[in-house]
């Protein structure tokens, strides 16, 4: 019995990491993952630092998210590079206290280098989403915007660089 109330009660943990329910932290974001996004959790993508100007997610090359040719398989690198983008678009949309949807409309990628090691994908665009997310509150309009995530391995050399055209408008 007392198995059957701990299951039931981690069945609802999920509820919890909705976008509009919690906090924006690098933990939340982290169960978020686990939860709603479960193929980048599994191939090791987390957040290491979420602050209002910038965002940090690493990720490293392991068996499960390799290519045939022993480097880190581009999607991972894109879902590391997308998510250190779109966790400072949400964390700007929750500390606008508005309803506002939001959605990759396209993106660009660059690979410089083999991906091996620990890569850190980072975001500082922040300015372009606040004004982004201001103009859609004023105007009631949506709104597109484009920002960019650079992947750095352990020695601080660019292997990737990532673009990603967000857009956002006020839910009705």
């Amino acid at each position: 019995m007392n198995l059957r109330l701990r299951f039931k009660t981690y069945l609802f943990i999920p509820f919890k990491y909705k976008i509009h329910y919690m906090e924006i932290t690098q933990k939340n974001l982290n169960r978020f993952l686990f939860f709603k996004l479960p193929s980048a959790w599994w191939c090791g993508v987390r957040v290491k630092k979420i602050t209002q100007s910038i965002c940090e997610v690493t990720v490293t090359h392991k068996w499960i998210n390799q290519n045939p040719f022993r480097s880190m398989y581009f999607a991972v690198q894109a879902m590391a590079a997308e998510l250190s983008t779109g966790a400072l678009v949400m964390k700007g949309i929750k500390e606008s206290e508005e309803k506002i949807s939001m959605l990759v409309a396209q993106n660009k990628a660059s690979f410089s280098k083999k991906a091996t090691g620990k890569i850190t994908f980072s975001c500082n665009d922040d300015k372009k989403i606040l004004e982004a997310i201001k103009n859609t509150i004023a105007t009631g309009e949506g709104q597109t915007f484009w920002l960019e995530s650079q992947g750095v391995n352990g020695s601080g050399v660019v292997v990737s660089n990532f673009e990603f055209e967000w857009t956002i408008k006020l839910k009705k």
